[in-house]
């Protein structure tokens, strides 16, 4: 059976050890390496025991001569690494990152939000930003496939068919969001550390949120109208999951059904997109290990507004499973191999 080769940079991280969990089930892949910095030498198992009993390579330091043997390169790495690891990749090779290194269509954006130069400017138009179920058609025509934060993929899934279908109004919308530790990263036990991180709501990033780049950017192609929106973060005693509460203004003689009937329409043929009925509410507990995203339209007091719940797995539809359902597009594999 045919194999690609793929390196998983940034293995063990919670990203990058949910993306080899999925991997070693996906019946096209072969993990050539794992690489990492800290962890140079030990066993992925080592950071997750449901992967001790599978054959996988020991991890090992990146350096660029390895690209040359495989033919996909997942990146999860802190911002601006991808960037160098870009400049050496080949015709041949595909890159997919997780970070968010190309998820900004201007260098000048990715300065003003991750305070850092893009070092890989000529390499931008080389890439996509790809929810898969919204740009599935384009990934085959890129080398660089850049996948979406996790609060975006919860936000944007269901507001970008409204926004296309001008079914909502663009003014004063507001998006809480709620997340498992695990989007922070491994470092957030020692950032939280006096802040009982286990027990307690914390609320981050209030105004500057790095993610309001991206769903803007995402959100301005789908209208020519001015449009804002508040978006605040919030990590929560859990592991991983994220609940996004998003409150939208409908436009005139557009009803709750109407929105409905909308998404249903639009996500017809994507397995992973789940809509409920009305009013129904949800959880995470419902997307939890899966690579779904479950979106809930409810009525509230007032006849001319709504209100959307979105629920994903942060580490999974917001990381490593949409990096796959990418890397299934691009190669044009079954959509849920290495995810059912």
């Amino acid at each position: 059976m045919f194999k690609l080769n793929v390196l998983v940079a940034g293995s063990t991280g919670y990203i990058g050890v949910q993306l080899v969990r999925l991997l070693v089930k996906h019946k096209f892949i072969n993990i050539k390496y794992l690489c990492g910095k800290t962890s140079v030498g030990t066993r992925i198992s080592n950071y997750d025991k449901l992967l001790s009993n599978k054959d996988l390579p020991k991890i090992i330091k990146f350096n660029k001569n390895l690209i040359k043997d495989v033919d996909v390169i997942f990146t999860a790495l802190p911002n601006g690494e991808a960037q160098d690891i870009s400049k050496s990749l080949t015709k041949d090779k595909v890159l997919i990152d997780l970070a968010a290194d190309f998820r900004l269509e201007k260098s000048s954006d990715y300065l003003k939000w991750y305070k850092q130069k893009h070092r890989a400017k000529n390499l931008i138009k080389k890439s996509i930003y790809s929810i898969p179920e919204i740009s599935e058609k384009n990934i085959k025509n890129y080398q660089i496939i850049s996948c979406p934060g996790c609060y975006p993929t919860s936000i944007l899934l269901p507001l970008i068919p409204l926004f296309n279908d001008k079914m909502i109004k663009t003014k004063n919308i507001i998006m809480d969001s709620k997340s498992g530790y695990s989007g922070a990263g491994r470092g957030v036990h020692k950032k939280y550390k006096n802040k009982n991180l286990y027990e307690s709501l914390s609320v981050y990033g209030v105004r500057f949120h790095r993610h309001n780049s991206e769903i803007q950017q995402q959100l301005n192609k789908y209208t020519k109208r001015e449009f804002d929106f508040n978006f605040t973060p919030h990590l929560i005693p859990m592991f991983r999951g994220i609940l996004s509460t998003i409150y939208v203004d409908l436009n005139k003689n557009v009803k709750q059904r109407d929105v409905i009937n909308k998404l249903n329409e639009y996500y017809k043929n994507h397995s992973f997109i789940k809509i409920l009925s009305a009013n129904k509410l949800l959880s995470t507990n419902e997307v939890i290990n899966t690579n779904n995203c479950v979106i809930s339209i409810c009525k509230t007091k007032y006849k001319d507004k709504i209100i959307i719940l979105s629920a994903i797995d942060n580490l999974i539809k917001g990381g490593a499973g949409q990096a796959i359902q990418n890397l299934n597009i691009r190669f044009d594999f079954p959509i849920e191999t290495g995810l059912k």
